[in-house]
Formats: structure tokens, C-alpha cells, sequence
């Protein structure tokens, strides 16, 4: 990362980070503070307790399901970590910048925040929906949310000199998926894949961003899809089957560490090679 100080010959480069000899010291997450919006079930809950697993504690993060608290606690007394659950709405600006410092407080640091909070579209072509209040509904959390949370997350990494971003964006924000239609959803999440790069850039003194791209998974945001489609989904991904969780957490454990110092402005597809043809 270039130092912002401006000489004749262009920006100064900044000292490179000091780095753990051994490659899987450098997956550790141990001593840091790791925050995950939409945490309470599916891929957020499967990566708080990566992180955890990997040695740091971790502010989870729910809103309509208070199972977390549950979840927290055993995460915490499975991993040996400090957890925490935090109920917030994604889509209040306000209520997002007090949960943020909160955890911050709490914590006395902030070192990981993963933008996962999400919603699907469930209600077919665009053209065919009475209102706006469906679009609404998926861009305020999918897009407008993880702006939010990147805002206030973004404030304490430029304080505290350091910080990883990561937001769950989505194949979907790469390619148009049939045979259901969704023309919202890809639309949010194509722009959550800009919104971290733009941050890439701005941040590029202080803090990093990257993304995670799930393909389909195995979570309860899809048991709305019916089997038939579900169908056509598997013999459209070359790996013949929708993913696990589990099979995420390696890709958001590399952004979250210093396995990853020198990246920033990344996408990284986890789809069973849907995207690959």
C-alpha cells in the first residue's frame, strides 16, 4: 500500500508487514476481533464459527432469529473464544453505527468485518411485481446494508491503521442465473462486487476489501426454490450438486488473515464451477 506522502517521484511505499514464517501461522486468526452481519444461521454462522476456530472472537450479528445468543455461547465455549450477539437491522443506518461501536467497545478493537446480512428475490420477473416494496426490501439489505456496515467498520479501520473487509456478494452479481428470474437480486449484488472495489482503492492506506462469491448453496435462503429447479440447477454446475458451507470458510479465513496482506480489490467465485463456461 502506497504511503499518501508526495514527493517528486510519486508516493513513497509504506513498510511491508511483518509476517509469520510458518504458512499456517499466517491463517491464524488469534488476538483478533471478528464481526459477521447475518450470522444467526447459513453461511454467516458457519464463518463466525471459522473464525472462532481459528482463534478469534467474534461479535455476531442477527435480527428476527434469537437463536444466535444460543449459537454464541456454544460457539464460545466450543472454541474457547470470546462471542457476542448483537441484534441489529442492516438496513438502519443509525442502528448499525451504534452496533458497530458497540462491538467495538466491547471488544477494544475491531479487526474483521464480513458484510454477509442478505435476502433473496422470491417474486419472480421484475415487470410482473405489484410495487416497489419487494425491490425495496432486497436492495436496502443486500446493497444499502452492507454500505452501512462498511461505513462504520471503515471509520475504526482508518483509526485504529488496519482492518479487513469482506462482503458476501454473490455468482449472481457475475452472471444471470436461469431458469428463475431474479434481475434485483443480481443487480444488488453486482454492486456490492463494485462497492468493494471502489473500496479497495479508497482504503488502500489503512485497510483492505475483498469478496467472497457463493454459488449455490445448501442454506435455508433457498428452501423457498422448488426441487424441479433445483434441478435444472444441478446439471447446469460442472460440479453436478449445490455447495456446503463449510466449503466457504476457507476463502473468507484467507481474506480475513494476514495469508492475504497483499491483496485487496478481489473476488473470490466458490461455485462448483457454475461461472467457468
Amino acid at each position: 500500500m502506497a504511503s499518501t506522502h508526495a514527493t517528486g517521484l510519486g508516493p513513497l511505499p509504506t513498510a511491508a508487514p511483518t509476517l509469520a514464517p510458518h504458512v499456517l501461522d499466517l491463517f491464524s486468526l488469534k488476538g483478533k476481533v471478528a464481526s459477521v452481519t447475518g450470522s444467526s444461521s447459513g453461511i454467516g454462522l458457519e464463518v463466525a464459527r471459522a473464525f472462532a476456530q481459528a482463534g478469534a472472537d467474534v461479535a455476531i450479528w442477527y435480527h428476527g432469529n434469537p437463536k444466535a445468543i444460543e449459537r454464541a455461547a456454544a460457539i464460545a465455549k466450543e472454541c474457547g473464544v470470546k462471542t457476542k450477539a448483537y441484534k441489529c437491522a442492516v438496513t438502519d443506518s443509525k442502528e448499525v453505527e451504534a452496533t458497530v461501536k458497540q462491538i467495538y467497545e466491547d471488544f477494544g478493537g475491531l479487526d474483521i468485518m464480513v458484510a454477509n446480512a442478505g435476502v433473496p428475490w422470491t417474486t419472480g420477473p421484475m415487470i410482473d411485481v405489484e410495487g416497489d416494496a419487494d425491490w425495496d426490501k432486497v436492495v436496502n439489505t443486500d446493497l444499502n446494508g452492507a454500505y452501512y456496515t462498511a461505513k462504520y467498520a471503515g471509520q475504526i479501520f482508518k483509526k485504529q491503521g488496519h482492518g479487513s473487509m469482506i462482503f458476501t456478494a454473490s455468482m449472481s452479481g457475475h452472471i444471470v442465473n436461469i431458469p428463475q428470474m431474479q434481475a434485483c437480486y443480481n443487480a444488488a449484488k453486482a454492486g456490492v462486487l463494485h462497492l468493494s472495489r471502489s473500496l479497495a482503492v479508497e482504503w488502500a492506506g489503512f485497510a483492505r476489501s475483498n469478496t467472497v462469491s457463493p454459488g449455490y448453496m445448501l442454506t435455508e435462503i433457498s428452501d423457498f426454490i422448488p426441487h424441479e429447479t433445483k434441478q435444472k440447477w444441478w446439471q447446469l454446475i460442472p460440479a453436478g450438486r449445490e455447495g456446503m458451507t463449510r466449503e466457504l470458510v476457507g476463502a473468507y479465513l484467507y481474506f480475513a488473515s494476514d495469508a492475504s496482506t497483499y491483496t485487496t480489490g478481489a473476488d473470490l467465485v466458490v461455485d462448483g464451477g457454475y461461472c467457468a463456461p
